[in-house]
C-alpha cells in the first residue's frame, strides 16, 4: 500500500468549483488586510520560504521560542480574524467532525517557495483530522509515513483540491516539493494559497 492510498488520507479533487474558489480567495484577502502575511523563521533562525498568517481563535507560529499556537498575530499583536463560514462548512462536510476547527493556517507560496517534510503534531488531540485546501498554482505534494524513513509518494494538488489527513495518516510526514508557477491565475500576483484547518486546542468537557 502506497502512502497515498493508506487508510486516513483522502484526496477530494476539484472539491471547490471555480466560483467557490474565487469567493474564498476574496474572503481570505479581506482577512489578510487585517492579519497581514509575514515570513516566519524556524526555531533555529532560518527564514521559511512561505509567507504565513492565520484565521480563528488560535494561530500556528514559529520563531526562536519554538513551534506553538497563540491567539494573536506575532507582528501586529492583534487577534486573528475569524475562519470563513465556507471553510467551516467544508470541514464538517469533508471530515464528518461535529467539533469545529479552531485554527486555520494560511500559507502563501510565491515562486520558489516550498515546504519541507514535517508532521502536524503541535495540537492537543490527534484524534481530530487535518483538512487542507489548495487555491491557485498547482503544487507537488509528497506524503510519507509516521517515520521519516517510510516510503513516500507524490501527487499534484490543483486549485480547488481538498485533502484530509485522519486516522493512521494524521501524523504522516508531508510537504510541498515545488509549486508549478503560472499554472493558475486565481491568486493576485501569482502563486498558491494553502489553507490548513485543525483543531488545535483541547475540547471543553
Amino acid at each position: 500500500m502506497t502512502p497515498l492510498s493508506q487508510n486516513g488520507f483522502r484526496l477530494l479533487p476539484a472539491a471547490l468549483g471555480v466560483a467557490s474558489q474565487e469567493a474564498l480567495v476574496a474572503e481570505v484577502l479581506d482577512r489578510v488586510a487585517r492579519a497581514p502575511f509575514y515570513r516566519p523563521v524556524t526555531p533555529g533562525g532560518k527564514p521559511m520560504s512561505v509567507e504565513m498568517t492565520n484565521f480563528g481563535p488560535l494561530g500556528w507560529v514559529t520563531d526562536g521560542r519554538g513551534y506553538r499556537y497563540q491567539s494573536v498575530h506575532p507582528e501586529t499583536g492583534a487577534a486573528w480574524p475569524d475562519i470563513p463560514e465556507s471553510l467551516l462548512r467544508l470541514w464538517a462536510e469533508a471530515t464528518g467532525e461535529q467539533t469545529a476547527p479552531d485554527a486555520c493556517l494560511v500559507n502563501l507560496y510565491r515562486e520558489g517557495a516550498r515546504m519541507g517534510q514535517h508532521q502536524d503534531k503541535d495540537e492537543a488531540d490527534f484524534a481530530f483530522p487535518v483538512l487542507s485546501v489548495s487555491l491557485g498554482d498547482t503544487a507537488v505534494f509528497r506524503l510519507g509515513g509516521v517515520s521519516r524513513r517510510d516510503p513516500t509518494a507524490s501527487v499534484r494538488l490543483a486549485s480547488g483540491d481538498v485533502c484530509v489527513l485522519a486516522g493512521p495518516a494524521r501524523l504522516a510526514h508531508h510537504g510541498i516539493d515545488r509549486v508549478l508557477s503560472g499554472s493558475s491565475r486565481l491568486v493576485p500576483g501569482g502563486g498558491r494559497i494553502n489553507l490548513t484547518l485543525r483543531r488545535a486546542g483541547p475540547v471543553a468537557g
